[in-house]
């Protein structure tokens, strides 16, 4: 255990979990969530208690392979020894895979330049043992070339608040505009998947997205009609969420001035019989020291 008391460090982590088994990333009241988990084994790790800020607040049952986050200490272990000591004291479906020494004006919410999720569906008319907790199990084939028509009509910076989760989740006054850089569809077999980057995503704004574009795939709406939803700023005019444990927070960018280089893109959180990963390399390059 490091011994506290020397000068204050900004440090940023880079984080893979499965987020199956927490109540989303952010503190709740009896309730485990990752930032609990994360919080104590830093603790544990700096001989004081931290309190972390990430770059995005995954809900419940959401995973991530490349969460951000930051804060501050006093502890003097190392980025290495850091990284080492976290995973000794965290449970087996958190993992710490970069820790680095950051400007002191890092903050992994505010310094965000973009966030980067991928969705999962396993497209077939029996379940998938290997992806049952990250994918998300559709046994009729949606049409993706409509899906991706509905979805282009996403890019661009729109109000989003028809895919707003609870608007009395989001805090008075703050805006529901966001810009959305890239949404695409791909398939690999059974395997479908969605890719979405934007600035900064509303509470439960991917998964609205994703099931909105389900419908269309299904025939229940036509690509056209995304524009009307946007417009509407209604949520009663979206499809349903999409379930949580097929949504993947795979990256996060910030500017060139919070960017270390040295990161690895490989994620070290790799899924059962498979030779690539649930999120791609997003952009993301901090971090010196890597899990090896």
């Amino acid at each position: 255990m490091s011994a506290a008391g020397g000068a204050v460090r900004t440090v940023r982590l880079d984080l893979a979990y499965e987020g199956t088994w927490y109540h989303g990333f952010g503190l709740q009241p009896n309730r485990r969530t990752i930032q609990e988990v994360l919080e104590e084994a830093l603790a544990r790790s700096l001989g004081e208690r931290v309190r972390v800020t990430a770059a995005g607040r995954t809900d419940a049952g959401v995973h991530a392979s490349g969460q951000v986050v930051s804060f501050t200490t006093r502890g003097r272990l190392a980025p290495a020894e850091l990284l080492r000591a976290a995973n000794a004291h965290l449970p087996d479906d958190v993992l710490v895979h970069g820790a680095a020494e950051a400007p002191p004006e890092l903050d992994a919410r505010r310094s965000a330049l973009r966030r980067h999720y991928r969705y999962l569906i396993w497209s077939h008319r029996l379940p998938s043992l290997f992806w049952r907790r990250w994918a998300w199990h559709l046994t009729d084939r949606p049409d993706l070339a409509a899906m991706q028509d509905a979805a282009d009509r996403l890019v661009g910076t729109h109000d989003f608040a028809s895919f707003l989760g609870h608007r009395s989740q989001e805090p008075a006054g703050r805006t529901t505009i966001r810009t959305v850089e890239r949404a695409a569809w791909w398939q690999d077999g059974n395997l479908i998947g969605f890719d979405i980057t934007a600035n900064a995503f509303l509470r439960h704004m991917a998964r609205g997205i994703v099931g909105t574009l389900i419908e269309v795939g299904r025939g229940k709406l036509n690509p056209a009609q995304l524009e009307t939803i946007l417009e509407a700023g209604d949520r009663r005019q979206a499809g349903p969420n999409a379930p949580p444990h097929g949504l993947i927070l795979t990256g996060v960018d910030f500017p060139d001035q919070f960017e270390i280089v040295g990161l690895s893109d490989e994620r070290a959180m790799q899924l059962p019989g498979l030779g690539w990963l649930p999120g791609h390399g997003s952009g993301s390059r901090s971090s010196v020291s890597m899990l090896t």
